[in-house]
C-alpha cells in the first residue's frame, strides 16, 4: 500500500561514520533519492562594502530594526505551521525556532549590529555579517560542544537578516548538480511547479504535511520527499551527500559507505518493483469479475503528458489550466492558450483531455489578473467559476481556446467550484457564443461541441447533484476540496491538517449521493481527488459505483494492479457495510480490513 508511515522523533541520530546523521520526518512521496545537497534559499546575498554618513545612522538603524521585525514574523509563521507535526518533531523544531527568535530579541547579535552601525558607520548588512562572524568565531574558540553547535544557528539567523535587508528572495532552482537533493525550511507549491525531475532527485523540508499541495506535487512529479524534519537545514552543507527515503520518512546526511551501499540496494529494489508495475501499462483496467474501469491522469503542466502516456493513462481526467496564468504579469490571449492546449491534446494521441477552466482566487491569486483582493475569507470568496463569470473576457478567451483545441482531439470542459445549476447554464451560454463567433471566422470546431461538466467539490453541489445533472454532461468529484469544505478544515494549515479525513461519513455520503445522481441521470462521474490515486480507497470507490478515476500519472500502475485483482461483488458488499457506519474510525477499520484480506489472498 502506498501509504506513508507515521514519523518518529525528528532528533538526529549519529551513525558510526564520522559526521553521519539520520533524521526522521513524514514520508509523503515514496522512493529513494541519493545525491548532493542543494540547500535552497539560505545563500547569503553578496553585499557591497561602503560606509554611511553620520546623518544616516538613525535611518540605517531603523532599516535594520525593520528587517528584524520581518525576520521575527517569518519565524512566528513557521512556528505556527508546526502544529500538525508529530509531537517529538514539533517540539524539536519549536525549540530551534525559539532559539532563532531569541537571537533576534535584543540579543548580542542585535545589540552588536546596532553598535557597529552607530560607532563604525557600517551599513546594516556589513554590521550583521561582521557581528555574526565575531559571535561564530568566539563560540568556535570555546571548548564547549553545545556552543559549537550554536554556530550554525547564529549563521542561519544572520543569513535571514541579510536576505531581508537586501530583499533577496529565496533562490530559484538553478545551477543544480545532477540528482540534487533540495533541502529547505519550506517548499511552496510554486517551488514544486518549477522543479525538473530530470535534474532533482528528491527533497526534504522542515515544514509540511502529507495532505498539502506540496506533497501532492511531489507525488505527481514522482520525487521522493520527506517533510517535517526538524533541524535539518542547519545540519546540511551544500554538496553533502544526502539520502531521502520517501517511503520510510527518513533523511540521512553524509552517509557512511555501508549506509550508502544499503540504500543503493533499496533504491534498486524499489525501481525493480516500479518496473514490474509498469508492465501493466498495456493491460486493460478490468476487475476479476469483468467490470471495466477508466484510469486517467491529472496534469498540472504540459510536460507531464509524456508521463501520462508512459503510465498507460486512458486520458486526462483533469488538466489544471492555471499554469497558463501563473508567473507572469499579463493575461494569456486566446491564441497562446490554444497553442498550449493543442500541444497537450495532440500529445494524448486521440485520448480524451478534460480541461478545467481557470481555478484561481483566494490562496491561488495570479498576478496576471491584476489587483484582485482575496477578501476576508479567500476559500469562500471570489474564485474559480465565480471569478470567471465576473470577468467574462477571461472565460470567453479560455472557452474559445478549448473549443479550437477540440478540433484536434476529444476534449471536455470542466467547471470548478460549481454551486448552482444557473452557473452551468451561464457557462453553456458563453460556450455557445464563443462557438458562434469562431464559426463566423471560419475556425474548425468539433461537432458536436465538447461535453460540459461540473466539478462537485462543494457540499451544496453534491446535495443538489440531481438538479445539476440535468444541465451537465458529466460530473468530476473533487474530493480534496469536498472534504475540506465538508469538515471546515484547511489541509494547508498544519495546525488542523491532521483532522482532514476523506473517510468521514459525511464526505462518503456526499460522494455516494453524487454518484447515484449521475447514474440516475445517465451521465459519467469520475473522481479526481487524491483518494483516486490511493489503492487504499479503490475497492470502496468501486463499491460506491465509481468507474472513472483520475490521478497523478505515477499512481496509475498501483491502482490498476488493485483494480485487476478486485472482486466487484465483494467490494460492493463492503461499501454497503461502510455506508451503514457513522464512526470514521470504524469505517477506516472496515476499509483497511478489506484491503488486508485482499493482500493475504493475493
Amino acid at each position: 500500500m502506498d501509504k506513508p508511515r507515521a514519523p518518529r522523533a525528528a532528533k538526529p541520530r549519529k551513525g558510526r561514520g564520522e559526521g553521519m546523521a539520520s533524521f526522521d520526518g513524514l514520508g509523503v512521496s515514496p522512493g529513494i533519492a541519493i545525491g548532493p545537497a542543494y540547500v535552497h534559499g539560505v545563500e547569503t546575498p553578496t553585499i557591497a562594502e561602503c560606509a554611511i554618513a553620520p546623518d544616516q545612522v538613525d535611518g540605517e538603524i531603523k532599516r535594520f530594526r525593520a528587517a528584524v521585525e520581518v525576520s521575527l514574523k517569518q519565524l512566528a509563521k513557521l512556528k505556527r505551521k508546526t502544529g500538525a507535526l508529530p509531537p517529538a518533531a514539533a517540539e524539536e523544531l519549536g525549540f530551534l525556532l525559539d532559539a532563532h527568535t531569541q537571537m533576534l530579541s535584543q540579543s548580542r547579535l542585535v545589540r552588536g549590529a546596532e553598535r557597529r552601525i552607530a560607532e563604525n558607520l557600517a551599513m546594516a548588512e556589513t554590521a550583521v555579517r561582521a557581528e555574526t562572524d565575531a559571535i561564530a568565531e568566539a563560540f568556535e574558540a570555546m571548548d564547549d560542544s553545545y556552543l559549537a553547535q550554536r554556530v550554525q544557528e547564529v549563521r542561519e539567523v544572520g543569513g535571514r537578516l541579510m536576505r531581508n535587508l537586501t530583499q533577496t528572495p529565496w533562490g530559484a532552482f538553478k545551477n543544480l548538480p545532477p540528482e540534487a537533493i533540495v533541502v529547505s525550511e519550506e517548499i511552496t507549491p510554486a517551488d514544486t511547479a518549477v522543479m525538473d525531475p530530470e535534474k532533482i532527485g528528491g527533497f526534504a523540508t522542515a515544514i509540511g504535511g502529507a495532505e498539502g499541495h506540496t506533497a501532492i506535487m511531489a507525488r505527481a512529479l514522482g520525487l521522493p520527499a520527506v517533510l517535517g524534519v526538524a533541524a535539518l537545514v542547519g545540519a546540511v552543507r551544500p554538496g553533502d551527500t544526502v539520502i531521502v527515503d520517501g517511503g520510510e520518512g527518513r533523511v540521512i546526511v553524509r552517509p557512511t559507505p555501508g549506509a550508502l551501499e544499503r540504500y543503493e540496494r533499496k533504491r534498486l529494489e524499489f525501481e525493480k518493483a516500479e518496473r514490474q508495475l509498469s508492465r501493466l501499462t498495456k493491460l486493460p483496467s478490468v476487475s476479476r469479475d469483468g467490470a471495466s474501469f477508466t484510469l486517467m491522469a491529472n496534469l498540472e503542466l504540459p510536460r507531464e503528458v509524456d508521463q501520462a502516456r508512459a503510465a498507460g493513462a486512458a486520458g486526462v481526467g483533469l488538466l489544471r489550466s492555471e499554469f497558463l496564468f501563473m508567473n507572469r504579469d499579463d493575461v494569456p490571449g486566446e491564441d497562446e492558450q490554444f497553442e498550449q492546449l493543442a500541444t497537450i491534446v495532440r500529445g494524448m494521441e486521440g485520448k480524451s483531455v478534460t480541461v478545467r477552466t481557470l481555478d484561481v482566487g483566494g490562496e491561488k491569486l495570479a498576478s496576471a489578473l491584476g489587483d484582485l483582493s482575496p477578501g476576508p475569507n479567500p476559500a469562500l470568496g471570489l474564485r474559480a467559476i465565480r471569478l470567471s463569470l465576473k470577468r467574462p473576457e477571461l472565460l470567453d478567451a479560455q472557452l474559445a481556446a478549448i473549443l479550437r483545441a477540440g478540433a484536434l482531439g476529444p476534449v471536455r470542459v470542466l467547471v470548478p467550484m460549481v454551486a448552482t445549476p444557473d452557473e452551468m447554464v451561464a457557462v453553456r451560454e458563453a460556450m455557445g457564443r464563443a462557438a458562434r463567433r469562431l464559426v463566423r471566422k471560419g475556425v474548425a470546431l468539433a461537432d458536436p461541441l465538447p461535453p460540459l461538466g461540473a466539478m462537485i467539490e462543494i457540499p451544496g453541489a453534491a446535495l443538489a447533484a440531481d438538479a445539476l445533472a440535468r444541465v451537465c454532461d458529466f460530473f468530476a468529484l473533487g474530493t480534496n476540496d469536498l472534504t475540506m469544505y465538508t469538515l471546515a478544515i484547511d489541509r494547508g494549515d498544519e495546525q488542523v491538517a491532521h483532522l482532514y479525513n476523506p473517510l468521514h461519513p459525511a464526505v462518503l455520503r456526499l460522494i455516494q449521493f453524487t454518484a447515484e445522481a449521475a447514474l440516475r441521470n445517465r451521465i459519467p462521474v469520475s473522481i479526481c481527488g487524491e483518494i483516486a490515486g490511493d489503492p487504499r480507497f479503490t475497492a470502496l470507490l468501486a463499491g460506491l459505483g465509481i468507474r472513472e478515476l483520475s490521478m497523478s500519472p505515477i499512481k496509475i500502475p498501483r491502482v490498476k494492479s488493485r483494480v485487476r485483482a478486485l472482486d466487484l461483488a465483494a467490494a460492493s458488499a463492503r461499501a454497503r457495510a461502510v455506508m451503514d457506519e457513522s464512526d470514521a474510525g470504524r469505517i477506516a477499520e472496515l476499509v483497511d480490513g478489506f484491503n488486508e484480506s485482499f493482500a493475504k489472498a493475493g
